[in-house]
């Protein structure tokens, strides 16, 4: 589960915000399976779409997170789920989406893919109200 802004979020739903107040980001794993999981690490990239296969990451300029963007999960036993919390600033007006990738934290090797990735995260930021 992704909540932004306190907002459950999936790929159909736009979370607007205002540039210059913090975003909350919380995301949540839940272990389905009758195994306990782990270790992983959670990273969340931001990223402009230019909506002709280019996606740009170089970011620093215009979003900052407060705290990590990554985060460390060390075994998630069945049943069980993990929480981790984090914020975005944004310091300009546009379109953004947000990556949240899962990825073993023992070895290089990553994940299949059903494990890899969660759906992107829109996010408008908008100028603050007068």
């Amino acid at each position: 589960d992704i909540l932004v802004d306190g907002k459950v979020c999936d790929c159909d739903i736009v979370v607007t915000c205002q540039v210059g107040d913090p975003v909350p980001l919380q995301v949540k794993l839940t272990n389905w399976s009758k195994h306990s999981v782990g270790p992983f690490a959670l990273t969340m990239m931001p990223y402009q779409d230019y909506q002709n296969g280019v996606h740009n990451y170089d970011l620093q300029d215009a979003i900052t997170f407060v705290g990590s963007n990554t985060f460390y999960i060390d075994t998630v036993k069945p049943a069980k789920d993990s929480v981790y919390f984090g914020a975005l600033l944004f310091l300009y007006t546009g379109d953004f989406y947000l990556n949240i990738k899962f990825h073993e934290d023992n070895c290089s090797r990553e994940l299949p893919l059903s494990w890899l990735c969660l759906p992107s995260v829109h996010i408008r930021a908008t100028e603050p109200a007068a």
